[in-house]
């Protein structure tokens, strides 16, 4: 593909990325991360460490590169090197890798007071560091650090050094807006007369989010002439992180005519494992990977969708690996309820409806956070029926936790009319009581769902002495649903979940063999989950 089409996407979550405060790859998640950038999601090239770090550091991109040279990508494997030859050269040659990523000064200012030398032994010192890397078979691009405020304050100085480097054997030159400075108008003026005058060299824009504007000034970039983005996926970084891979990807596919090799639709799946690698919950509003980003909350929306997806744009969700979901709570409309009883497969009349919406606002006003699997107690309740019994019941339990001893459970299960017993320890609480649970189901021949999630959080406005609620996500052979629990004790509430989980999984095996009848006595359709 012509360069004059094609933008590069560079990831730097394991290296830029790893500087956000309290994040730390180790070395197996490192390895891991890199397969899924390169292979899954297929971005150009990635950059895994800084040289010299640490021995740890060393052996994560050992274990990179290994991989990478097996599969034919070690040139799409890139390390941070430094102006101190012949030491980060070695470092990377002994790392395994081919590529560095050269860190110079873009402005006077740091060149005079960090390193406190002139331009021109600044410049003598990184064409030693590039012809030594050439002699070691390591290919070369440069970074300008502080780029940006090289073009605000000394521009003759950064104008200087890119015409350098121009006349070196340089892959790339990467401008750097090194601490989130810069506005669109001035990426835009800087990057028109910079690719103007340098029209074969291929510039990089890698750009910080300081002012939010991370995603505005990589459209900008890219449509001024850079050929390639650096991004970290979430937004990872230092102070408030890099331009999100997410937000970028959706942004140039949507708002240009340039092309990306990545695959959207391993986007989140991605998202999600870093999220966990890191440490770091993803902001439920982040647009592309965030919970509620493809979440209509207003029934008018709902109602907007249902008669001409009036609410829909070219951001879809099922782009990224996503789904549409319609919130229940105070603002929902009937619109929003359809959506959910769709989905379930639920039938109500007119009036009915009206009264489950009813009870939604309700609970929606007291602050509670009504899910979809919450639909069928609404209904039950607000009808009076028997669309869902309460027929297992935790009925009873003994628990044990002592120091220096596994915690233990004896657990009495009412299932129906009959009651089973059980105990088991295991590596908490909760743990015990699940291997119990497990052990009086598999007497009973019956099978439980997968647990994926398990959050335990103190509901909004709560404090020390309020309910804890624990919200527990289950998989039933590909049907994904959530149950909650709340009580002072989390291990109680945990229990209460799945409780309600056990119901559930009841309900979805009767109504697949049964119609019920409400208490009206009308035929009423039994539920299809």
């Amino acid at each position: 593909m012509s360069r004059e089409t094609k933008i590069e996407i560079m990831d730097t979550t394991l290296r830029d990325g790893e500087q956000t405060s309290g994040v730390s790859f180790l070395p197996s998640e490192k390895l891991q991360i890199a397969k899924l950038l390169l292979e899954e999601l297929r971005v150009d090239r990635i950059e895994v460490a800084s040289a010299r770090v640490s021995e740890g550091e060393l052996e994560g991109v050992k274990k990179i590169t290994h991989w990478a040279y097996e599969k034919g990508f070690l040139d799409r494997v890139e390390v941070l090197g430094f102006v101190d030859t012949p030491k980060s050269v070695d470092w990377i040659v002994d790392a395994g890798a081919k590529v560095m990523n050269l860190l110079t000064k873009g402005s006077l200012n740091h060149l005079t007071h960090q390193l406190k030398k002139t331009p021109e032994t600044h410049f003598e010192e990184i064409e030693e560091a590039i012809r030594y890397a050439q002699e070691k078979g390591i290919a070369v691009n440069v970074y300008l650090e502080d780029w940006s405020n090289g073009m605000r304050n000394s521009r003759e100085y950064a104008m200087s050094m890119i015409r350098f480097l121009s006349k070196l054997p340089v892959k790339r030159i990467m401008l750097p807006d090194t601490l989130g400075l810069l506005c669109p108008e001035e990426v835009q003026v800087f990057l028109e007369g910079i690719c103007r005058e340098f029209p074969d060299v291929h510039f990089d824009f890698h750009a910080h989010n300081d002012y939010d504007l991370s995603v505005a000034n990589v459209l900008t970039a890219v449509k001024a002439g850079a050929r390639g983005l650096h991004t970290t996926v979430n937004g990872l970084g230092e102070r408030a992180g890099n331009a999100p891979l997410e937000s970028v990807v959706a942004v140039i596919e949507d708002f240009t005519d340039f092309e990306l090799n990545i695959q959207e639709n391993k986007i989140y799946r991605i998202s999600k494992l870093i999220e966990q690698f890191a440490g770091l919950r993803i902001p439920a509003n982040k647009p592309v990977v965030g919970e509620n980003v493809f979440t209509q909350t207003a029934g008018v929306h709902a109602d907007g969708d249902n008669k001409k997806n009036l609410y829909f744009s070219d951001l879809l969700p099922e782009r990224f690996g996503r789904t549409r979901k319609y919130a229940l709570g105070k603002t929902s409309g009937k619109a929003n309820i359809l959506k959910n009883l769709v989905e379930l497969g639920i039938s109500l009349e007119p009036d009915e409806l009206a009264k489950v919406t009813q009870k939604i606002i309700e609970l929606g006003d007291k602050k509670e956070r009504v899910t979809t699997e919450d639909l069928p107690y609404i209904i039950s309740d607000v009808l009076q029926n028997n669309s869902i019994h309460k027929d297992i019941v935790i009925d009873g339990y003994h628990m044990v936790h002592s120091k220096g001893l596994k915690p233990s459970v004896q657990l009495r299960v009412k299932i129906f009319h009959e009651f089973y017993e059980q105990n088991a320890s295991g590596d908490g609480q909760y743990d015990s009581f699940m291997k119990a649970l497990k052990k009086i189901y598999k007497s009973l021949d019956k099978e439980l769902p997968k647990l994926t999630d398990f959050q335990i959080s103190i509901p909004p406005g709560g404090k020390t002495d309020a309910f804890v609620e624990c919200v527990v996500t289950w998989d039933l052979g590909g049907r994904i649903f959530k149950t909650k629990g709340l009580d002072s004790d989390q291990t109680i509430a945990a229990m209460k979940a799945t409780e309600k989980m056990l119901n559930i999984i009841e309900q979805i095996k009767n109504n697949n063999k049964t119609e019920k009848k409400n208490p009206y006595g009308n035929e009423y359709s039994p539920i299809a989950w």
